[in-house]
């Protein structure tokens, strides 16, 4: 899979903004399994307001990717390796995966 460089910057929503780099955070995205196939990356780098939540961060996912709206009520979200919620604060260098409801038999 393919992965997308640049930055995002969640005021404007603009992909090629650079925004305040002062007062940013670089994090890095991860998807997997149906998140990998809707948004045809398997991770990419995100840059976000300082402060900014997990919750934030799905917003500007979803405006970026809308399909990722199909599984947004049933993902499971990973923060640095560890479950988290959208609730959490987002630091440098986080890597916040995206990991959707799997099944099989």
């Amino acid at each position: 899979m393919d992965t997308v460089q640049g930055k995002f910057n969640t005021q404007t929503g603009d992909p090629t903004d650079k925004g305040n780099e002062a007062s940013s955070v670089k994090m890095k995205i991860l998807f997997f399994a149906r998140a990998r196939d809707l948004t045809g990356l398997t991770e990419m780098p995100l840059e976000v307001s300082s402060g900014s939540s997990v919750q934030d961060c799905l917003n500007d996912l979803v405006a970026r990717f809308p399909s990722l709206e199909e599984i947004r009520g049933c993902m499971v979200l990973a923060l640095n390796e560890e479950y988290t919620t959208e609730s959490a604060i987002l630091e440098d260098r986080d890597e916040l995966a995206i990991i959707p409801p799997i099944s099989g038999g």
